[in-house]
């Protein structure tokens, strides 16, 4: 097979590059009245403004000719009808079955998997429905009002992401916290101030084994005891997701208060499966059936839009565009909504573990970039931080721009500041501040060639009509299936994460040489052995 930087399509891309890198965005709106309109999409809830892209017709038809050559809608395809296209661990990738409707088929090696599905949201659904009514209590017969979600990567930051972006649809009398570094002060903080008699711990790990997670739950386990007495106390204040029901069962949970999910489902696209058992609770099952209702109309946009309409194909071409052809490192998401805040850092995961990969599909290392680095801040905030060397730095940061027409708060003239804001940046950056504009405003000569933005600095804005849960399932899924494209142009598995595996290895091999009485032999290099001794020596 011919490598992917060798094909006809790639070099042509690469002459194209070549061809336009120096034309300005000013130059191509004053000759392309049109061009707004031209470069935009629409679909699921949300609008895609792409026009200030570095980006002609030509650059579109030869990305979607780049696609098809790659088989994008193949294997699209061919994840959606349940194929184990997870190669290296034999896997189907089926997140679309966690948020299929009822009656929907979906099948994994010859099994309809979308009625399992439902019966662990209708299990969640009486569970969470339960919790938020009083009908299920604490040990003492205290109702629940504090939920401490325990989990490490996908099992927390999906979970805290979503809670905090619908904050405005939760119940305001209940406590959310979240759990994930081993550091024993995030769990410190996060319990301090609650009523153990009110708290319930949910312990999101598939093989409940998880060192990270299982540490912060036999932590949370022994504080529940202390607190309350009495062993008999962890199953009225417990719950889990996993499959590992005897090492639940062992632990004290309540089978009934268990939920399961599949192997099907990767941990950065699992916030829609029981993993978003807290969001459920804070939030309520209907507005949860609506964020499923949001990530089931991109999947199918996605599923059936043609190319030139098809958002999360679109963004992943020009994540592709400015990846390899013009070499840009990294893609800043910035949110015009604080509650948004911690949406750069769930893409970092979604991202970065996805196509943070080196070989490709046959194990042959690439000699191409793959993914970008991902990261942001929420406007307005980022504005008075790194917006500088967005706008005047050496380095081309291409951003996603993402705001909402309508507010959540009464705040409207707030919020009409906020989105002048959002298209202000996205024209600035695009079309900068020239030497002869400086002078024709006045400024004076000394300060010009600080003053001078050079512009042509890409965007896209995504505009929905507010952050509700439909549009928050939609923004996801926007982002998975753009991660699914990129990974196929680059031919790489993006479902797997054995990188991630190796420092746990070695972390579990360091740990018991952390201890100053055995003073075990140590047989790192020499700079991690020095370290570890250094540590036990100042551990106090």
């Amino acid at each position: 097979m011919t490598a992917l930087t060798q094909t006809a399509i790639w070099r042509a891309l690469k002459a194209h590059h070549a061809a336009i890198e120096d034309l300005h965005l000013r130059t191509l709106f004053a000759d392309d009245p049109g061009r707004a309109i031209r470069f935009s999409a629409e679909g699921a809830g949300l609008f895609l403004d792409y026009s200030k892209n570095r980006i002609t017709d030509e650059t579109l038809r030869l990305l979607f000719l780049l696609a098809e050559n790659c088989g994008v809608a193949e294997r699209r395809a061919a994840m959606f009808s349940g194929a184990k296209i997870n190669t290296t661990e034999r896997r189907a990738v089926l997140h679309m079955a966690l948020r299929a409707p009822r009656g929907t088929r979906m099948t994994v090696d010859g099994v309809d998997v979308v009625p399992d599905v439902h019966k662990v949201l209708d299990a969640m659904a009486r569970f969470a429905t339960g919790i938020r009514n009083g009908e299920i209590t604490g040990h003492t017969g205290k109702r629940i009002r504090n939920v401490v979600n325990i989990g490490i990567g996908g099992s927390y930051l999906g979970p805290e992401m979503a809670y905090f972006a619908l904050r405005a649809f939760s119940d305001r009398s209940m406590i959310f916290r979240f759990v994930a570094n081993v550091d024993g002060t995030d769990f410190h903080e996060a319990t301090l101030d609650l009523d153990a008699a009110e708290t319930l711990f949910i312990v999101s790990s598939k093989t409940f084994t998880t060192l990270e997670t299982m540490t912060n739950a036999a932590t949370a386990r022994a504080w529940i005891v202390e607190k309350l007495g009495t062993d008999a106390a962890v199953g009225k204040h417990f719950a889990a997701i996993s499959t590992n029901i005897g090492g639940v069962t062992n632990f004290g949970i309540d089978v009934a208060n268990t939920f399961g999910f599949w192997d099907w489902v990767g941990g950065r696209y699992s916030m829609d499966s029981a993993i978003g058992l807290s969001t459920m609770i804070a939030v309520g099952p209907d507005n949860f059936s609506a964020m499923l209702a949001g990530f089931h109309a991109m999947d199918e946009h996605f599923r059936t839009a043609p190319p030139s309409r098809n958002l999360p194909l679109l963004l992943g071409l020009l994540s592709v565009w400015y990846n390899n052809f013009f070499s840009a490192q990294t893609i800043g998401i910035m949110p015009y909504a604080a509650h948004l805040a911690r949406f750069p850092a769930y893409l970092q995961q979604l991202q970065m573990e996805s196509n943070g990969k080196h070989v490709d599909l046959d194990g042959q290392v690439v000699d191409y970039q793959t993914g970008p680095i991902i990261w942001g801040e929420s406007g307005t905030d980022g504005q008075h931080s790194f917006y500088q060397l967005l706008h005047q730095g050496t380095k081309l940061v291409p951003c996603d721009l993402i705001g909402f027409c309508s507010p959540l708060s009464p705040l409207t003239e707030q919020h009409d500041l906020l989105m002048a804001n959002l298209f202000a940046q996205s024209e600035a950056l695009a079309f900068g501040k020239t030497a002869e504009a400086l002078k024709a405003e006045g400024s004076p000569d000394f300060q010009t060639p600080f003053r001078v933005a050079e512009g042509n600095r890409p965007t896209n804005t995504i505009l929905a009509q507010k952050l509700d849960p439909a549009t928050l399932g939609s923004l996801v899924a926007l982002y998975e299936h753009s991660v699914f494209t990129q990974g196929t142009i680059w031919s790489i598995d993006s479902f797997d994460q054995w990188g991630v595996e190796l420092g746990k290895v070695l972390a579990i091999h360091i740990i018991p040489e952390l201890d100053r009485d055995a003073e075990p032999k140590l047989s790192h290099d020499t700079s991690t052995n020095a370290l570890i001794g250094r540590y036990r020596r100042l551990r106090g």
